[in-house]
């Protein structure tokens, strides 16, 4: 019998959050690219496709988020990282996780505080037209909010985890993706975006993949733009 302690798991060294509804045909590709030493946050947001047993079998930490949203989803993963970086994705294999090292390598070396990823459709039915054209109306009403001059609000990003947590992120719905890149902005963040493909997702999308979802996206972040600047929060009081 061995008097050895058991092995302590240490915090990897970046999170990757995946939150993630019916994506059981993309999460092996989508796993399988996640950087070596790096954790993948998988967020179960009521899936009914086994989802989650599939990330788990695949050796990712599953997250159950029974709130419906995709925030909710998000926060529960930022909530669940423990690394000094956290990163975004999409689980649906229109991104590639394995493009998030240099946005690592910026906000670990202090040049940015919030990277970006802008989205290049790679290939036929990549971005539909309309979801493309709610994007450009959103980043224009975030420039005239905040001054910043970025191009696409899309799901790609990598920030400081306990800087995220001190930003008081409350939307739980489609703004949480705005809501974080218009309070790192009033927060004086350095927000930086750089080009990434985009390809076609696997399966259906449950926001873009209609012009209602999409009304729906756009609905939830006009009204996170009309929210006043608010004080950042402690680790603490984010929880």
């Amino acid at each position: 019998m061995s008097h050895y302690p058991p092995p302590v798991r240490r915090p990897a060294l970046v999170d990757v959050v995946l939150p993630c509804l019916d994506e059981a045909a993309a999460l092996p590709w989508v796993l399988s690219r996640i950087p070596a030493g790096w954790r993948a946050i998988v967020v179960d947001n009521g899936s009914t496709d086994g989802s989650a047993e599939v990330a788990r079998d695949l050796g990712a930490t599953v997250v159950h988020e029974p709130r419906r949203g995709f925030g909710a989803a998000c926060h529960a993963g930022l909530l669940a990282a423990d690394a000094d970086i956290v990163c975004f994705c999409d689980c649906d294999a229109s991104l590639d996780p394995a493009l998030l090292v240099p946005f690592v390598h910026a906000v670990h070396d202090g040049t940015s505080d919030l990277v970006l990823g802008r989205r290049r459709p790679q290939g036929r039915g990549a971005w539909p037209p309309h979801a493309r054209a709610g994007n450009i109306v959103l980043a224009r009403m975030l420039r005239r909010r905040t001054g910043l001059r970025l191009h696409d609000l899309g799901p790609l990003r990598a920030a400081r985890r306990t800087a995220l947590l001190g930003l008081g992120l409350t939307d739980r719905r489609s703004g949480y993706p705005l809501q974080m890149v218009v309070r790192a902005a009033d927060a004086g963040w350095r927000v930086e975006e750089r080009a990434v493909p985009y390809r076609p997702r696997t399966g259906r999308s449950k926001v873009t993949g209609t012009w209602r979802g999409t009304w729906h996206a756009v609905r939830d972040m006009r009204a996170v733009l009309r929210q006043p600047p608010l004080a950042p929060r402690t680790e603490e009081t984010a929880r």
